[in-house]
């Protein structure tokens, strides 16, 4: 899947920070729930707006994002 899809940047929202598409739900507000012991089912419950495919392309998202870092260093 592309994240992509799912994922949008705008300048105005959220000043900027990537967010699953047509929310306000940023992807590193995801990663932290589920870094902190959420499974996706808690995040699921609690964000009502998203789907299943949304946080796998949270992690999708921040998956290529590191590459890209590492790519860079």
């Amino acid at each position: 899947m592309e994240s992509r899809e799912r994922i949008a940047i705008d300048p105005l929202v959220r000043s900027g920070k990537p967010c699953v598409r047509g929310t306000r739900i940023a992807v590193a507000d995801v990663l932290d729930y589920l870094g902190g012991g959420m499974s996706v089912a808690e995040v699921l419950e609690d964000f009502p707006d998203l789907a299943a495919e949304d946080v796998q392309a949270c992690l999708s998202f921040a998956a290529d994002r590191e590459r890209r870092m590492i790519a860079a260093a």
